[in-house]
């Protein structure tokens, strides 16, 4: 194997809407959620090797190497194909972790698609998917690569096509459990299911964002703040909070505004992954050197 140096993206994602639908007798929560991509990202820089090692560096504080889900991402590939391949994989952090932005599940999902690529494993997308959602709901959104809206607990996918906005992300200086909010007495949990043409034309709304607003508020704060400019909601289980924009300049003059204290960022909605970008220009590569 050629020990090549390649980069990756991990892209950010938004939820542009989410509604909790149901509950489960197993404890899960139904929902109906659409999810697009950001061009504002992590990077990942994996060589693949022969050791049959994965290596990962630098060192997460607080996170041990086997609970990180880049290494379990990484494993599982292994696993599952009987690869006899490593990598030495270097993660750059740019995003947040905890914000709901999918820092942790876009890490796992470049793993997976960079290194089927580089290990020529040749899984497709459903056997990446099947992995990936071993590792976390999110995964196979980022796995498959499209704007997406999910149903079920997360696991229904159809590519959508919504409309590229231009957003501003904004973190409050919080960090909020997931599981603090899907177990809270007051979340709504029976919102109608709709069908996702409707949910398309309607206002998009957060049925998490009541409860995170209600018990963090630096989060109601901020979300306050960026109303007075633009519809504004919680992504996720939050923290990070975002207002949409039709065009660059007005997201940088409201970003321009913000407190130095803030942590944010200006991105634009994207229906294709960056991370799909990148495989194709590898790919395109691979095969002209063949």
């Amino acid at each position: 194997m050629i020990r090549e140096t390649t980069h990756w993206p991990s892209p950010a994602k938004l939820n542009l809407f989410l509604y909790i639908t149901g509950r489960r007798e197993n404890g899960y929560h139904e929902l109906q959620t659409l999810f697009q991509f950001l061009d504002h990202n992590d990077d990942l820089t994996i060589t693949a090797n022969d050791s049959g090692m994965i290596t990962l560096s630098p060192d997460i504080p607080g996170v041990a190497l086997e609970d990180n889900l880049i290494w379990r991402a990484a494993k599982a590939l292994q696993q599952f194909t009987g690869c006899q391949h490593g990598a030495d994989i270097q993660l750059n952090k740019i995003l947040p972790m905890g914000g709901g932005i999918g820092g942790g599940s876009s890490n796992a999902a470049t793993v997976l698609v960079a290194l089927n690529h580089l290990w020529q494993t040749k899984c497709n997308d459903d056997q990446l998917a099947e992995i990936g959602l071993q590792l976390g709901a999110d995964v196979p959104v980022f796995v498959r690569g499209h704007a997406a809206f999910a149903e079920g607990v997360g696991e229904e996918i159809i590519h959508v096509e919504p409309e590229e906005k231009w957003y501003l992300v904004v973190r409050p200086n919080v960090s909020i459990a997931t599981v603090d909010i899907f177990t809270h007495p007051d979340l709504t949990r029976n919102t109608p299911k709709r069908p996702l043409s409707l949910l398309l034309e309607g206002d998009y709304e957060n049925d998490c964002e009541k409860i995170v607003r209600m018990l963090y508020p630096e989060v109601d704060k901020q979300l306050s703040w960026l109303l007075q400019y633009a519809p504004s909601r919680l992504t996720g289980t939050g923290s990070c909070v975002f207002a949409e924009f039709l065009s660059k300049n007005d997201a940088q003059s409201v970003f321009e505004q913000l407190s130095d204290n803030v942590s944010a960022f200006v991105a634009k909605g994207n229906n294709v992954s960056p991370l799909y970008q990148t495989l194709a220009k590898y790919r395109l590569a691979h095969n002209s050197s063949i």
